[in-house]
Protein backbone atom coordinates (compact mmCIF):
# COMPACT_ATOMS: atom_id res chain seq x y z
CA UNK A 1 0.00 0.00 0.00
CA UNK A 2 1.23 3.48 -0.80
CA UNK A 3 1.95 6.13 1.52
CA UNK A 4 -0.58 8.22 2.62
CA UNK A 5 0.38 11.60 1.74
CA UNK A 6 -0.78 14.72 4.31
CA UNK A 7 -3.15 17.44 2.60
CA UNK A 8 -1.17 20.57 3.17
CA UNK A 9 -3.61 23.43 4.34
CA UNK A 10 -5.43 21.01 6.66
CA UNK A 11 -4.21 20.75 9.87
CA UNK A 12 -5.05 17.65 12.00
CA UNK A 13 -3.94 18.27 15.39
CA UNK A 14 -2.92 15.29 17.53
CA UNK A 15 -4.52 14.49 21.02
CA UNK A 16 -2.24 16.52 23.25
CA UNK A 17 -2.55 18.96 20.79
CA UNK A 18 -6.39 19.50 20.82
CA UNK A 19 -6.47 19.62 23.95
CA UNK A 20 -5.02 22.82 24.04
CA UNK A 21 -7.18 24.15 21.16
CA UNK A 22 -10.07 23.06 23.07
CA UNK A 23 -8.76 25.35 26.03
CA UNK A 24 -8.33 27.78 23.82
CA UNK A 25 -12.04 27.67 22.21
CA UNK A 26 -13.47 26.84 25.67
CA UNK A 27 -11.79 30.07 27.50
CA UNK A 28 -13.12 32.27 24.47
CA UNK A 29 -16.46 31.12 24.46
CA UNK A 30 -16.58 31.37 27.94
CA UNK A 31 -15.37 34.97 27.87
CA UNK A 32 -17.83 36.02 24.51
CA UNK A 33 -21.16 34.40 26.61
CA UNK A 34 -19.97 36.17 30.00
CA UNK A 35 -20.05 39.67 28.09
CA UNK A 36 -23.56 38.58 26.80
CA UNK A 37 -22.90 36.87 23.55
CA UNK A 38 -25.49 34.14 22.64
CA UNK A 39 -23.57 31.45 20.14
CA UNK A 40 -25.13 30.86 16.51
CA UNK A 41 -24.10 28.08 14.29
CA UNK A 42 -24.94 28.73 10.24
CA UNK A 43 -24.16 26.33 7.54
CA UNK A 44 -21.33 25.83 5.72
CA UNK A 45 -22.35 26.82 2.27
CA UNK A 46 -23.93 29.68 0.36
CA UNK A 47 -24.82 30.92 -2.69
CA UNK A 48 -21.33 31.83 -5.06
CA UNK A 49 -22.74 34.40 -5.64
CA UNK A 50 -23.91 35.40 -2.32
CA UNK A 51 -19.93 35.06 -1.38
CA UNK A 52 -18.57 37.03 -4.20
CA UNK A 53 -20.43 40.17 -3.44
CA UNK A 54 -18.64 40.56 -0.43
CA UNK A 55 -15.50 41.55 -2.87
CA UNK A 56 -12.49 40.11 -1.96
CA UNK A 57 -11.99 38.78 -5.46
CA UNK A 58 -8.22 37.94 -3.42
CA UNK A 59 -10.23 34.82 -1.46
CA UNK A 60 -10.78 31.71 -3.11
CA UNK A 61 -13.91 29.73 -2.73
CA UNK A 62 -14.18 26.14 -2.18
CA UNK A 63 -17.58 24.87 -4.78
CA UNK A 64 -19.46 22.11 -4.04
CA UNK A 65 -20.91 19.73 -6.18
CA UNK A 66 -21.65 15.84 -6.15
CA UNK A 67 -20.83 13.42 -8.53
CA UNK A 68 -23.34 12.64 -11.06
CA UNK A 69 -23.56 9.46 -12.53
CA UNK A 70 -23.92 8.88 -16.09
CA UNK A 71 -27.86 8.06 -15.94
CA UNK A 72 -28.43 10.94 -13.87
CA UNK A 73 -30.11 14.38 -15.53
CA UNK A 74 -27.43 16.76 -16.24
CA UNK A 75 -29.04 19.95 -14.89
CA UNK A 76 -27.91 22.79 -12.98
CA UNK A 77 -29.40 22.33 -9.19
CA UNK A 78 -28.01 23.61 -5.87
CA UNK A 79 -25.51 21.27 -5.53
CA UNK A 80 -24.30 21.64 -9.28
CA UNK A 81 -21.72 23.89 -10.11
CA UNK A 82 -22.71 24.17 -13.97
CA UNK A 83 -25.97 26.52 -13.38
CA UNK A 84 -25.62 30.25 -12.83
CA UNK A 85 -23.71 32.11 -9.52
CA UNK A 86 -26.87 31.47 -8.04
CA UNK A 87 -27.27 28.14 -8.30
CA UNK A 88 -23.74 27.16 -7.44
CA UNK A 89 -22.44 26.70 -4.08
CA UNK A 90 -19.16 27.69 -2.59
CA UNK A 91 -18.14 26.82 1.58
CA UNK A 92 -18.29 30.00 3.46
CA UNK A 93 -14.28 31.95 3.79
CA UNK A 94 -15.46 33.86 7.02
CA UNK A 95 -18.45 33.93 9.18
CA UNK A 96 -19.23 37.44 8.32
CA UNK A 97 -21.41 37.03 5.13
CA UNK A 98 -23.32 34.14 6.54
CA UNK A 99 -23.95 36.53 9.62
CA UNK A 100 -25.28 38.66 7.07
CA UNK A 101 -27.64 36.57 5.56
CA UNK A 102 -28.63 34.67 8.72
CA UNK A 103 -29.61 38.19 9.88
CA UNK A 104 -31.90 39.13 7.22
CA UNK A 105 -33.60 35.76 7.19
CA UNK A 106 -34.28 36.22 10.68
CA UNK A 107 -34.65 39.07 11.46
CA UNK A 108 -38.77 39.06 12.25
CA UNK A 109 -37.04 35.99 15.21
CA UNK A 110 -34.05 38.15 16.67
CA UNK A 111 -34.01 41.03 19.32
CA UNK A 112 -31.96 43.62 18.71
CA UNK A 113 -29.08 44.83 19.33
CA UNK A 114 -28.38 40.94 17.90
CA UNK A 115 -25.10 39.96 19.96
CA UNK A 116 -24.09 36.66 19.12
CA UNK A 117 -20.41 34.66 19.02
CA UNK A 118 -19.62 31.93 16.30
CA UNK A 119 -17.04 29.57 16.62
CA UNK A 120 -16.65 27.40 13.13
CA UNK A 121 -14.88 26.03 10.81
CA UNK A 122 -14.04 28.34 7.22
CA UNK A 123 -12.12 27.51 3.80
CA UNK A 124 -10.15 29.69 1.76
CA UNK A 125 -8.19 28.02 -1.50
CA UNK A 126 -5.21 30.31 -0.98
CA UNK A 127 -1.51 29.17 -0.72
CA UNK A 128 -0.97 27.59 2.99
CA UNK A 129 2.41 29.51 4.67
CA UNK A 130 2.96 29.70 8.34
CA UNK A 131 -0.15 30.52 9.97
CA UNK A 132 -2.19 30.52 6.80
CA UNK A 133 -4.28 27.53 5.95
CA UNK A 134 -7.37 26.46 3.99
CA UNK A 135 -9.43 25.10 6.60
CA UNK A 136 -9.33 26.98 9.65
CA UNK A 137 -11.13 27.81 12.93
CA UNK A 138 -12.53 30.90 13.48
CA UNK A 139 -14.32 32.40 16.88
CA UNK A 140 -16.29 35.89 15.89
CA UNK A 141 -18.35 37.99 17.82
CA UNK A 142 -20.52 40.84 16.09
CA UNK A 143 -23.40 42.99 17.46
CA UNK A 144 -25.73 44.04 14.97
CA UNK A 145 -28.21 46.83 15.14
CA UNK A 146 -31.47 47.52 13.21
CA UNK A 147 -31.43 50.85 11.30
CA UNK A 148 -29.16 52.50 14.04
CA UNK A 149 -25.83 50.81 15.96
CA UNK A 150 -24.73 53.13 19.09
CA UNK A 151 -21.06 53.77 19.11
CA UNK A 152 -20.32 52.52 22.52
CA UNK A 153 -20.29 48.72 20.47
CA UNK A 154 -17.31 50.03 19.05
CA UNK A 155 -15.67 50.26 22.06
CA UNK A 156 -16.59 47.01 23.62
CA UNK A 157 -14.66 44.89 20.77
CA UNK A 158 -11.54 45.20 21.56
CA UNK A 159 -11.97 44.97 25.42
CA UNK A 160 -13.72 41.56 25.15
CA UNK A 161 -10.77 40.76 23.40
CA UNK A 162 -8.25 42.03 25.94
CA UNK A 163 -10.27 40.36 28.80
CA UNK A 164 -10.23 37.04 26.61
CA UNK A 165 -6.90 37.20 26.03
CA UNK A 166 -6.15 38.27 29.97
CA UNK A 167 -7.48 34.77 30.77
CA UNK A 168 -5.10 32.72 28.69
CA UNK A 169 -1.72 34.31 29.83
CA UNK A 170 -1.77 32.03 32.65
CA UNK A 171 -1.50 29.27 30.54
CA UNK A 172 1.70 30.70 28.26
CA UNK A 173 0.29 32.53 25.78
CA UNK A 174 1.79 35.86 25.10
CA UNK A 175 0.56 39.48 25.58
CA UNK A 176 -1.37 40.61 22.89
CA UNK A 177 -1.21 44.31 21.47
CA UNK A 178 -4.50 45.54 19.69
CA UNK A 179 -4.10 48.29 17.06
CA UNK A 180 -7.26 50.32 16.48
CA UNK A 181 -8.19 52.71 14.16
CA UNK A 182 -10.85 54.78 12.74
CA UNK A 183 -12.04 54.43 8.83
CA UNK A 184 -13.41 58.01 9.07
CA UNK A 185 -10.15 59.55 9.75
CA UNK A 186 -8.75 57.85 6.79
CA UNK A 187 -11.70 58.98 4.88
CA UNK A 188 -11.79 62.79 6.05
CA UNK A 189 -8.12 63.61 6.09
CA UNK A 190 -7.88 62.03 2.17
CA UNK A 191 -10.72 63.73 0.95
CA UNK A 192 -8.95 66.69 3.04
CA UNK A 193 -5.84 66.82 0.91
CA UNK A 194 -7.74 66.36 -2.50
CA UNK A 195 -7.67 62.69 -2.69
CA UNK A 196 -10.70 61.44 -4.76
CA UNK A 197 -10.08 57.62 -4.86
CA UNK A 198 -10.64 57.04 -0.83
CA UNK A 199 -11.19 53.55 -1.57
CA UNK A 200 -7.97 52.82 -3.23
CA UNK A 201 -5.91 55.24 -1.22
CA UNK A 202 -7.25 52.65 1.94
CA UNK A 203 -5.93 49.96 -0.06
CA UNK A 204 -2.63 51.28 -0.82
CA UNK A 205 -1.88 51.88 2.36
CA UNK A 206 -3.15 48.97 4.14
CA UNK A 207 0.55 47.62 2.39
CA UNK A 208 2.29 49.28 4.64
CA UNK A 209 3.66 46.57 6.63
CA UNK A 210 3.95 44.57 3.83
CA UNK A 211 6.18 46.70 1.34
CA UNK A 212 6.98 49.69 3.71
CA UNK A 213 6.47 53.98 3.11
CA UNK A 214 8.31 53.82 -0.11
CA UNK A 215 6.75 51.46 -1.51
CA UNK A 216 3.03 52.82 -0.77
CA UNK A 217 4.45 56.15 -1.72
CA UNK A 218 5.25 55.29 -5.12
CA UNK A 219 1.78 53.15 -5.56
CA UNK A 220 -0.33 56.31 -4.49
CA UNK A 221 1.58 58.44 -6.98
CA UNK A 222 1.53 56.03 -9.68
CA UNK A 223 -2.19 54.58 -8.79
CA UNK A 224 -4.30 57.12 -7.26
CA UNK A 225 -2.80 60.31 -8.63
CA UNK A 226 -1.77 61.67 -5.93
CA UNK A 227 0.79 64.47 -6.16
CA UNK A 228 4.72 63.95 -3.80
CA UNK A 229 2.86 66.08 -1.85
CA UNK A 230 -0.46 64.51 -1.17
CA UNK A 231 1.61 61.06 -0.93
CA UNK A 232 3.98 62.65 2.22
CA UNK A 233 0.46 63.65 3.96
CA UNK A 234 -1.37 60.58 3.35
CA UNK A 235 2.41 58.94 5.06
CA UNK A 236 2.50 61.62 7.62
CA UNK A 237 -0.72 60.24 9.09
CA UNK A 238 0.07 56.33 8.92
CA UNK A 239 2.95 56.70 10.83
CA UNK A 240 0.96 58.31 13.72
CA UNK A 241 0.50 55.80 16.83
CA UNK A 242 0.18 55.81 20.30
CA UNK A 243 -1.34 54.49 23.84
CA UNK A 244 -2.96 58.11 24.57
CA UNK A 245 -5.17 60.84 22.84
CA UNK A 246 -2.49 62.80 22.24
CA UNK A 247 -2.79 61.07 18.72
CA UNK A 248 -5.54 63.22 18.17
CA UNK A 249 -3.31 66.13 18.39
CA UNK A 250 -0.96 64.70 16.59
CA UNK A 251 -3.29 64.51 13.61
CA UNK A 252 -4.69 67.73 14.19
CA UNK A 253 -1.26 69.34 13.65
CA UNK A 254 -1.03 67.48 10.07
CA UNK A 255 -3.33 71.24 10.02
CA UNK A 256 -5.63 69.11 8.16
CA UNK A 257 -10.10 70.45 8.32
CA UNK A 258 -12.68 68.22 7.81
CA UNK A 259 -15.87 67.29 9.36
CA UNK A 260 -15.93 63.27 9.05
CA UNK A 261 -12.18 63.77 9.86
CA UNK A 262 -13.28 65.61 13.27
CA UNK A 263 -15.83 62.95 13.41
CA UNK A 264 -13.61 60.38 13.62
CA UNK A 265 -11.01 62.00 15.63
CA UNK A 266 -13.91 62.17 18.21
CA UNK A 267 -14.75 58.61 17.95
CA UNK A 268 -11.29 57.01 18.68
CA UNK A 269 -10.76 59.32 21.62
CA UNK A 270 -13.17 57.57 23.16
CA UNK A 271 -11.97 54.14 22.78
CA UNK A 272 -8.63 55.29 23.59
CA UNK A 273 -9.77 56.36 27.04
CA UNK A 274 -12.06 53.73 27.48
CA UNK A 275 -8.75 51.74 26.80
CA UNK A 276 -6.44 53.44 29.12
CA UNK A 277 -9.14 52.56 32.17
CA UNK A 278 -9.94 49.08 31.04
CA UNK A 279 -6.87 47.36 29.41
CA UNK A 280 -3.85 49.72 29.95
CA UNK A 281 -1.23 49.15 27.89
CA UNK A 282 -3.10 46.27 25.73
CA UNK A 283 -4.90 48.72 23.24
CA UNK A 284 -3.11 51.38 20.73
CA UNK A 285 -4.12 53.97 18.05
CA UNK A 286 -2.27 52.86 14.95
CA UNK A 287 -3.33 54.77 12.28
CA UNK A 288 -1.77 53.09 9.41
CA UNK A 289 -4.45 50.08 10.14
CA UNK A 290 -6.58 50.88 7.60
CA UNK A 291 -8.38 47.29 6.58
CA UNK A 292 -8.20 47.06 2.71
CA UNK A 293 -12.12 46.15 2.76
CA UNK A 294 -14.58 48.62 1.24
CA UNK A 295 -17.29 47.68 3.90
CA UNK A 296 -15.92 49.10 6.93
CA UNK A 297 -17.20 52.66 7.91
CA UNK A 298 -15.97 53.45 11.61
CA UNK A 299 -13.60 51.76 13.83
CA UNK A 300 -11.44 49.05 12.67
CA UNK A 301 -8.91 46.68 14.55
CA UNK A 302 -6.30 44.26 14.64
CA UNK A 303 -3.98 42.10 16.91
CA UNK A 304 -0.86 40.29 17.44
CA UNK A 305 1.08 38.54 19.41
CA UNK A 306 3.60 40.56 21.25
CA UNK A 307 7.09 39.36 20.15
CA UNK A 308 5.37 36.96 17.19
CA UNK A 309 4.66 39.94 15.09
CA UNK A 310 6.01 38.73 12.08
CA UNK A 311 2.54 36.01 12.29
CA UNK A 312 0.61 38.81 11.57
CA UNK A 313 -3.02 39.68 12.27
CA UNK A 314 -4.28 36.89 14.79
CA UNK A 315 -7.26 39.00 15.54
CA UNK A 316 -9.12 41.91 13.18
CA UNK A 317 -12.50 43.14 12.53
CA UNK A 318 -14.35 46.52 12.46
CA UNK A 319 -17.44 48.34 12.05
CA UNK A 320 -19.58 47.93 8.70
CA UNK A 321 -22.89 50.73 8.36
CA UNK A 322 -24.42 48.17 5.20
CA UNK A 323 -23.20 44.91 5.57
CA UNK A 324 -26.80 43.76 5.81
CA UNK A 325 -29.74 45.05 4.19
CA UNK A 326 -32.84 43.91 2.31
CA UNK A 327 -33.24 47.03 0.66
CA UNK A 328 -35.93 48.31 2.93
CA UNK A 329 -34.00 48.24 6.63
CA UNK A 330 -30.51 48.37 7.32
CA UNK A 331 -28.70 46.34 10.23
CA UNK A 332 -25.01 47.77 11.16
CA UNK A 333 -22.80 46.33 12.59
CA UNK A 334 -19.40 46.07 14.07
CA UNK A 335 -17.25 42.56 14.95
CA UNK A 336 -14.09 40.85 15.49
CA UNK A 337 -12.92 37.72 14.20
CA UNK A 338 -9.96 35.28 16.24
CA UNK A 339 -8.01 33.46 13.98
CA UNK A 340 -7.83 30.22 16.14
CA UNK A 341 -6.29 27.82 13.81
CA UNK A 342 -3.38 30.75 13.29
CA UNK A 343 -2.87 31.82 16.85
CA UNK A 344 -2.94 27.47 18.10
CA UNK A 345 -0.71 26.90 15.64
CA UNK A 346 1.63 29.55 16.71
CA UNK A 347 1.87 28.29 20.43
CA UNK A 348 2.07 24.65 19.62
CA UNK A 349 5.30 25.19 16.90
CA UNK A 350 6.65 27.65 19.18
CA UNK A 351 6.37 25.60 22.55
CA UNK A 352 4.57 27.87 24.20
CA UNK A 353 2.17 26.19 25.50
CA UNK A 354 1.39 22.16 26.21
CA UNK A 355 -1.32 19.88 27.68
CA UNK A 356 -1.17 18.25 31.08
CA UNK A 357 -1.88 14.60 29.08
CA UNK A 358 -3.16 13.79 26.50
CA UNK A 359 -5.89 11.66 27.69
CA UNK A 360 -9.06 12.57 29.42
CA UNK A 361 -8.19 9.78 32.07
CA UNK A 362 -7.46 10.59 35.37
CA UNK A 363 -7.32 7.32 36.85
CA UNK A 364 -5.81 3.28 35.35
CA UNK A 365 -7.58 0.89 36.81
CA UNK A 366 -5.26 -2.15 37.36
CA UNK A 367 -5.93 -5.37 36.36
CA UNK A 368 -4.70 -8.48 37.82
CA UNK A 369 -5.84 -11.42 36.06
CA UNK A 370 -8.51 -11.63 33.33
CA UNK A 371 -11.13 -12.78 35.36
CA UNK A 372 -10.93 -10.08 37.84
CA UNK A 373 -11.37 -7.65 34.47
CA UNK A 374 -15.34 -7.87 35.65
CA UNK A 375 -14.37 -5.77 39.23
CA UNK A 376 -12.08 -3.69 37.87
CA UNK A 377 -14.90 -2.27 35.63
CA UNK A 378 -16.91 -2.32 38.20
CA UNK A 379 -14.95 0.14 40.16
CA UNK A 380 -14.25 2.37 36.88
CA UNK A 381 -18.18 2.77 36.23
CA UNK A 382 -18.20 3.95 40.02
CA UNK A 383 -15.43 6.41 39.58
CA UNK A 384 -17.40 7.42 35.89
CA UNK A 385 -21.08 8.04 37.61
CA UNK A 386 -18.79 10.73 40.41
CA UNK A 387 -18.02 12.14 37.19
CA UNK A 388 -14.06 11.07 37.28
CA UNK A 389 -12.50 9.92 33.68
CA UNK A 390 -11.11 7.10 33.93
CA UNK A 391 -9.90 3.86 32.18
CA UNK A 392 -9.10 0.10 32.59
CA UNK A 393 -5.97 -1.19 31.57
CA UNK A 394 -5.73 -2.77 28.75
CA UNK A 395 -3.93 -6.01 29.73
CA UNK A 396 -3.58 -7.59 32.87
CA UNK A 397 -0.18 -7.61 32.87
CA UNK A 398 2.79 -7.58 34.94
CA UNK A 399 1.92 -4.48 37.85
CA UNK A 400 4.98 -2.10 36.61
CA UNK A 401 4.02 -2.32 33.05
CA UNK A 402 0.80 -1.30 33.90
CA UNK A 403 1.74 1.53 35.90
CA UNK A 404 4.28 2.28 32.75
CA UNK A 405 1.32 2.13 30.82
CA UNK A 406 -0.27 5.01 32.61
CA UNK A 407 2.93 6.97 32.84
CA UNK A 408 3.21 7.08 28.66
CA UNK A 409 -0.21 8.48 28.78
CA UNK A 410 0.21 11.48 31.39
CA UNK A 411 -2.74 9.62 33.37
CA UNK A 412 -1.68 10.43 36.97
CA UNK A 413 -3.65 8.01 38.93
CA UNK A 414 -3.66 3.97 39.19
CA UNK A 415 -6.24 2.55 40.90
CA UNK A 416 -5.34 -1.35 42.13
CA UNK A 417 -8.67 -3.35 43.37
CA UNK A 418 -8.57 -5.06 46.27
CA UNK A 419 -7.74 -8.97 46.00
CA UNK A 420 -10.30 -9.89 47.96
CA UNK A 421 -14.03 -9.23 47.52
CA UNK A 422 -14.45 -7.41 51.25
CA UNK A 423 -11.28 -4.76 50.26
CA UNK A 424 -12.16 -1.69 48.12
CA UNK A 425 -8.44 -1.21 46.82
CA UNK A 426 -5.80 1.50 46.86
CA UNK A 427 -5.04 4.51 44.63
CA UNK A 428 -1.25 5.43 43.47
CA UNK A 429 -0.32 8.69 42.71
CA UNK A 430 2.30 7.65 39.91
CA UNK A 431 4.30 11.09 40.34
CA UNK A 432 4.88 11.06 43.63
CA UNK A 433 4.89 7.64 44.77
CA UNK A 434 2.15 7.83 47.82
CA UNK A 435 -0.07 5.05 47.76
CA UNK A 436 -3.47 5.21 49.90
CA UNK A 437 -6.51 2.91 51.02
CA UNK A 438 -9.08 4.45 48.69
CA UNK A 439 -13.22 3.83 48.21
CA UNK A 440 -14.72 4.25 44.40
CA UNK A 441 -17.55 5.60 46.26
CA UNK A 442 -15.78 8.59 47.81
CA UNK A 443 -12.26 9.06 46.61
CA UNK A 444 -11.74 12.02 45.07
CA UNK A 445 -8.43 13.27 42.72
CA UNK A 446 -7.13 16.75 43.34
CA UNK A 447 -8.89 18.99 41.20
CA UNK A 448 -5.99 20.17 39.05
CA UNK A 449 -5.84 16.45 38.06
CA UNK A 450 -9.38 16.02 36.83
CA UNK A 451 -9.44 17.05 33.34
CA UNK A 452 -6.30 17.66 31.03
CA UNK A 453 -5.21 20.92 31.81
CA UNK A 454 -3.18 23.36 29.84
CA UNK A 455 0.25 24.67 31.02
CA UNK A 456 2.94 27.10 30.03
CA UNK A 457 5.63 25.08 27.59
CA UNK A 458 9.27 24.47 27.99
CA UNK A 459 9.84 27.51 25.11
Amino acid sequence: MSRIAPLSGFPEWSPAERVVESHILDTLRRTFELHGYAGIETRAVEPLDRLLAKGETSKEVYLLRRLQGADEPDEPDATSDRGTAGDTLGLHFDLTVPLARYVLENAGRLAFPFRRHQIQKVWRGERPQDGRYREFCQADIDVIGDGTLPFHYEVEMPLVIADAFARLRSIGVPAIRISVNNRKICQGFYQGIGLTDVDGTLRTVDKLDKIGPDAVGELLRAEQGATAEQAEAALALAAISGADTSVVDRVRALGVTNDLLEEGLGELARLIDAAMVRAPGVIVADLKIARGLDYYTGSVYETTLVGHEGLGSICSGGRYDSLATDGKRTYPGVGISVGVTRLVSRLLGAGLVTATRSVPSAVLVSVWHEDSRPRSEEIAAALRARGIPCEVAPTAAKLGKQIRFADRRGIPYVWFPAQDAAGTGEVKDIRSGDQQPADPSAWEPAAADLWPGVRAGDA
